[in-house]
């Protein structure tokens, strides 16, 4: 196992862009990975996640978070886990990403999620089943590195190490995917979303990309990156083993993010009660194994269903007990740690106990928010809107499509392709009340119009 005294040095090369850059700045001081952060905060698909849904639904409340609230909560707690390991583990410094560059890892994210959460991954993944499938961080990676137009053939065109960060499944789908037992092809209403869960890692149609973000990596280092888990996992499909140390520290971000401020949503909203709570969460903190946590489950659990001030409290003690028992750690397979680059030598993880509590708390999110009927009816609305938006552009593309889409779609059936991968960028791209809206304009009578094109 390597120690802590390993060769800190990052590689210029993960700094450089695709595409060769000749802009014209009078005295811009700013750093690589700043300019990467502008580019996402100014992004049209960032601005989008304003009017998509996280966990409860975009169009119900002007309260519940958002992709884009919460992607900026991910990026605060990112941020904070970066200052704790640089004051816990000062020997890791040169090798930590820049503030800018952990804000750029958390606000992007989730940049590639379509409207109507889960329901309308699933609805694209099914309507993609034959075409290389749908998958949110896919696409996150599609948008960051080909369709936002702040190039004209390249998206943002992030810095390398940015777009290593975001690779949270480094791996072909083609590779991941495993189509589950009767999951036939079947009509919409009879769609089992259980059965559609889409497998995770990169188009096909991207490759070329990804291998130039992995082009610095030695060969040893490639095929560690992208293998996938030997061992079972709770997931039917494969899954990648491997992340990069800023992946590691934003995802970790991202599930603090969704286990405690996602539960704040469902508190106040009354969609979970106290009794739920202290049988489903503090019961079993209570006996973690955490001194601090067992001495202080039952104050918190007073403050989270008191007034708003304590709740606040009680929440932000959580996310604190979290974010202060991460650290770093080699990034080992089989007990040992085989990678040459310093960049995937080490992740960021939680201790023992509290990766427990952290589970604890996504569990309860998922079993009494997520998988509550009546917030399943919504997704499942948006899951049927979206197939029906898909089948309708599928079915007629040169006369329903905007132009500039219908342009490109033509372009990929000159190449020989199906086209549909245009109709998923399309569509992934709408925000729920855009695609709620478009959908009455073409199947509702009553609806007025007319729609526009999205920008």
């Amino acid at each position: 196992m390597k120690s802590a005294m390993s060769d800190f040095s990052v590689d210029m090369a993960w700094e450089a862009r695709l595409a060769d850059e000749h802009k014209q700045r009078r005295n811009d001081k700013r750093s690589v990975f700043q300019r990467d952060r502008a580019r996402i905060l100014h992004s049209a698909a960032f601005r989008r996640l304003q009017a998509k849904t996280q966990v409860l639904g975009a169009e119900h409340s002007e309260f519940y978070r958002t992709r884009l609230t919460h992607s900026l909560e991910v990026s605060q707690i990112g941020t904070g886990i970066l200052a704790q390991l640089k004051e816990k583990q000062p020997e890791f410094r040169p090798l930590l990403p820049s503030t800018s560059l952990m804000e750029s890892l958390c606000l992007a994210h989730d940049i590639g999620h379509p409207p109507y959460g889960h329901g309308g991954e699933i609805a694209l993944n099914y309507m993609m089943r034959n075409d290389g499938g749908f998958e949110g961080n896919a696409q996150t990676f599609r948008i960051l590195t080909l369709l936002e137009p702040y190039t004209q053939h390249d998206g943002m065109n992030l810095a390398r190490r940015t777009l290593l960060g975001l690779l949270k499944y480094p791996a072909r789908i083609a590779d991941t995917h495993k189509r589950l037992a009767g999951s036939a092809v079947c009509d919409f209403r009879h769609l089992k979303a259980s059965q559609w869960h889409p497998a995770k890692g990169i188009y096909d149609d991207d490759l070329t990309r990804f291998d130039w973000v992995l082009e610095p990596l030695s060969d040893n280092d490639n095929a560690l990156f992208i293998s996938l888990k030997s061992e079972p996992t709770d997931h039917f499909h494969g899954r990648t083993a491997c992340k990069s140390l800023d992946c590691s520290i934003m995802e970790l971000a991202d599930d603090i993010a969704y286990g405690v401020h996602d539960l704040e949503d469902a508190i106040v909203m009354g969609i979970v009660n106290r009794d739920q709570w202290q049988e489903a969460v503090a019961s079993q903190i209570a006996e973690c194994g955490d001194p601090w946590l067992e001495a202080n489950i039952g104050h918190l659990s007073e403050q989270m269903f008191g007034p708003h001030y304590e709740r606040k409290d009680a929440i932000g003690a959580l996310v604190n007990t979290l974010l202060t028992a991460i650290q770093i750690e080699p990034s080992v397979q089989d007990g040992v740690n085989r990678f040459d680059d310093p960049l995937l030598q080490w992740n960021a993880m939680l201790s023992d106990t509290m990766h427990r509590v952290l589970d604890i708390l996504k569990r309860f999110v998922s079993e009494y928010v997520v998988q509550k009927p009546e917030l399943q009816v919504i997704e499942y609305k948006g899951q049927q809107l979206v197939m029906e938006l898909f089948d309708a552009f599928d079915a007629d593309p040169t006369r329903l499509l905007p132009v500039a889409t219908r342009d490109v779609w033509h372009k990929d059936i000159a190449e020989g392709k199906s086209g549909r991968r245009v109709i998923a960028d399309y569509i992934s791209a709408m925000t729920d009340g855009y695609a709620q809206r478009l959908h009455a304009t073409m199947f509702t009578g009553t609806s007025q119009g007319p729609w526009y094109p999205i920008r």
